[in-house]
């Protein structure tokens, strides 16, 4: 299982997310972000010695991804008066330490068992190019997605703070960001497939990986709530949200929580 190695990268996932005993919603935003990067810089020193150009690649993708999110949320917590003020009642309530102790040691797991695909692969010593690569793409696409779709939606609530996002890549869906979470990490699992040895390896991308389905489409339905309780009164949103896939472009799911008289 490569524990003698795997640890470090624990332990530096778990001082870079550890942000959250600042503000306990950053455990899950920002220290995510700096989490994934912290892997990502761990790993590339870890195995310093055996970095092929496909692995190079694959840290830099966590670097770009985990940076350019923990930036991004924390500027916007900083500068988004939208998103202020839909986050109140939930950043002014007080966490027990007990409790944020053990949020922040369950997710300091959580973040090691996403970036352990790229760990095992430099751990196992697979030489292997093609599905690494065809991963990595995915990954980086999805990455680049989540970006441009954070940097649209800020757009469009600086134009009008009192309306949804609806334009670029939220003509496709209504959560885009969450999409290209989705496969940034069904990229990193890909990238994977090749290299897992043992049962232990298989459990923790797999588990890791249907964890980030079900916290993506928790939060798109939380969204979809908060949404339905400010907007539910506008007919051109309701349309919006009844012709528009909620997280998969293309695919037909429209809702994810039971609209009154549906």
């Amino acid at each position: 299982m490569g524990f003698e190695k795997l640890w470090i990268v624990f332990v530096v996932c778990l001082l870079a997310c550890s942000v959250g005993f600042h503000n306990f919603i950053w455990f899950m935003s920002v220290g995510y972000g700096l989490a994934v990067a912290a892997g990502g810089a761990a790993i590339l020193i870890l195995f310093f010695s055996k970095l092929t150009w496909v692995t190079v690649i694959q840290c830099a993708v966590l670097l770009f991804y985990g940076i350019r999110l923990a930036y991004f949320l924390w500027s916007r917590e900083r500068t988004s008066k939208s998103y202020k003020d839909a986050m109140k009642g939930v950043t002014d309530s007080t966490v027990p330490m007990p409790v944020m102790i053990v949020m922040w040691l369950f997710l300091g797991v959580l973040y090691t068992m996403q970036v352990s695909p790229v760990f095992y692969r430099l751990y196992n010593g697979s030489t292997d190019t093609v599905l690494p690569l065809i991963g990595a793409v995915i990954s980086f696409a999805g990455a680049v997605i989540e970006a441009m779709a954070d940097a649209q939606k800020s757009e469009q609530k600086k134009k009008n703070p009192k309306k949804v996002a609806t334009e670029g890549l939220f003509r496709i869906c209504r959560c885009p960001n969450y999409f290209g979470e989705l496969l940034m990490w069904l990229g990193v699992f890909v990238g994977g497939l090749t290299t897992y040895t043992g049962i232990g390896q298989w459990l923790m991308a797999i588990i890791s990986f249907i964890a980030i389905i079900i916290i993506m489409f928790n939060g798109a339905q939380r969204l979809e709530k908060r949404q339905a309780k400010r907007y539910g009164n506008d007919p051109e949103f309701n349309h919006y949200c009844d012709t528009t896939p909620i997280i998969i472009p293309f695919v037909p799911l429209y809702h994810l929580t039971k609209k009154e008289g549906r």
